[in-house]
């Protein structure tokens, strides 16, 4: 369940649908992907809870680095890690507004637009789990790490603070006062989540400090127990935690193949994870003491080209022929069939159907297998027997992803597209532990199958995901397919800075267009956001735009 207000993580699993190699009885109602304003979660008052009990999460794999600013913990493992156990600024309810979480601060206010000034005041029972208080210099050190002024730090994404001029300290300790030296309009994604100073402080600490386990954190739950020979990982409560007690005891979290998840819903060896497909779906929801809750979500799958310097698809216009050739609405209808009514390819890299903003920007990639081999030719990429060539060099690409049959069989598909115009498709899979630090980072594919984890705050997208400066090794991580241009560049950097929200819009949907144009990658599906859960779990399901409360989440009496 990944934060809704945070910067997207990469989700290298949930291929958000599978494809059906089989008849089955199809009993479960189609629904949308389009985002709305409610969510399935199993409402129910504390009152009518049990003390005690423990939440069975699966998870793909250890996370790489518990520290989720860092490049390599920026993904959905991470979050399921730190949404628990870290502090936010915000909570985001089903319609995607958001509230101060006054756990954390009593309050926070834009107190100042020329310049752009934000004043934090932490609640004063707030501290870590150490015992320590925080206090203004977490914030100090945080936004200086994310600044980029120093590229020691890898970071995953700057999060609007290379536009912070300075963080001061307030009236005492338990205010910060941000000052911006140019304008964010997504401010309320910063310190979402916030880390301690310890961590923060320098480059080495920042990589190293919560490589392995989280040893400070701030959260009713906090890590109590990382069991990589049985490969768990455990969150006991934070005896220094100050709000509402939890009604859980534990939450364990258990590095599950792909292909044991829905076995162990339906063994009862876990208690909620996502289900992908009909046939996925199908299964759980026949499953004994288990509940479908949907509620669409900002998450999505695509392909990632790898366009940089001496890549095979480093020229623009062989990527957007390769994009030609794909017939998206035949892997989002194979993918989605049965699951969500009439599904159709998401058209946009920033803005989620149903969220405001959204338009169809897919013009440059339009499925045109005949124009697409047009475009090959005239590139220089002539047939040699059933496979193109260019100055002896093979059209050969090599598609990678997580080890999961649904992307798999996406990528199947993709491969018989591509025979078709004489590109011949290799495809290799990945188990979970590496695949983004040891394959996708170093850029060792040229086509890479993922999920991105989408937040109510959409433009964040734009300079973690979308920018580009080939001098700067941060750019080169977080930008997957080392792809951009300063045209586009200075577009993000207009529209991050645009305060009026339909002026922001506007100039999002012309960056949107330049991605596009660019061949940066091809959207497939968004997810239609189907949990299988334990029916006695309640406020846990389905959070479509919603945070999650766990300190209210427990099993009914």
């Amino acid at each position: 369940m990944r934060s809704k207000v945070r910067i997207r993580c990469a989700i290298p699993v949930v291929a958000l649908g599978l494809i059906v190699t089989g008849c089955s009885d199809n009993s479960v109602t189609p629904g949308t992907v389009d985002i709305g304003s409610t969510n399935d979660i199993n409402p129910r008052d504390r009152s009518e809870l049990r003390d005690g009990g423990n939440l069975r999460l699966a998870i793909t794999n250890f996370p790489e680095n518990f520290n989720y600013l860092h490049i390599d913990g920026t993904t959905d493992t991470t979050a399921s890690v730190i949404n628990p156990t870290m502090p936010s600024p915000w909570v985001s309810n089903a319609a995607g507004e958001l509230t101060v979480d006054h756990n954390y601060f009593t309050d926070i206010k834009l107190t100042n637009t020329s310049p752009q000034q934000v004043t934090y005041t932490i609640n004063p029972q707030a501290v870590w789990s150490d015992g320590s208080p925080i206090t203004w210099a977490d914030l100090q050190s945080e936004a200086a790490a994310l600044s980029t002024r120093d590229p020691g730090f890898l970071i995953s994404s700057p999060s609007g603070f290379d536009r912070v001029e300075k963080v001061e300290r307030g009236v005492d300790d338990r205010q910060a006062i941000v000052t911006f030296n140019k304008p964010y309009a997504e401010w309320q994604s910063q310190f979402s989540p916030l880390y301690p100073k310890s961590v923060t402080a320098t480059p080495d600490t920042f990589s190293n400090a919560d490589h392995d386990t989280l040893p400070v954190s701030s959260g009713p739950f906090m890590v109590t127990g990382i069991d990589r020979a049985q490969n768990r990982i455990t969150l006991g409560r934070n005896p220094k935690w100050w709000g509402d007690a939890p009604k859980l005891d534990t939450i364990t979290l258990s590095v599950l193949d792909d292909s044991a998840v829905l076995p162990g819903i339906q063994n009862n060896e876990i208690d909620y994870a996502y289900m992908s497909g009909i046939e996925n779906v199908t299964g759980a929801k026949n499953s004994k003491n288990v509940v479908l809750r949907r509620t669409p979500e900002p998450s999505w799958s695509h392909l990632t080209f790898n366009g940089g310097k001496g890549a095979l698809l480093e020229d623009p216009q062989l990527r957007i022929a390769i994009s030609k050739a794909i017939d998206r609405q035949a892997l989002v209808s194979a993918a989605q069939n049965g699951v969500v009514d009439n599904p159709t390819p998401l058209n946009n890299h920033i803005y989620m159907k149903g969220q405001k903003g959204y338009q169809d920007n897919s013009s440059p990639i339009a499925f045109d297998p005949d124009e697409a081999a047009r475009m090959l030719d005239a590139l220089g990429w002539k047939l040699n027997g059933d496979v193109r060539e260019k100055d002896g060099r093979k059209l050969e690409l090599r598609d990678v992803m997580y080890q999961q049959e649904a992307w798999v069989q996406t990528a199947q598909i993709v491969q018989q597209n591509l025979a078709k115009v004489g590109v011949k498709l290799t495809i290799q899979t990945v188990p979970g532990q590496g695949l983004f630090k040891d394959v996708i980072d170093p850029g060792n594919f040229d086509i890479a199958q993922f999920s991105w984890g989408g937040s109510v705050l959409p433009l964040g997208a734009l300079p973690q995901i979308y920018a580009y400066d080939p001098n700067n090794p941060n750019s080169q991580l977080s930008n997957k397919a080392r792809i951009g241009s300063p045209e586009l560049n200075a577009l993000i950097e207009e529209t991050i800075a645009e305060l009026d929200p339909a002026k922001a819009i506007e100039l999002a949907n012309k960056c949107d267009q330049m991605i596009f144009a660019e061949g940066y990658s091809i959207p497939l599906q968004q997810a239609s956001g189907t949990y299988a859960v334990r029916d006695n779990l309640a406020n846990y399901g389905a959070f479509g735009l919603a945070s999650p409360d766990y300190t209210k989440v427990g099993f009914l009496k």
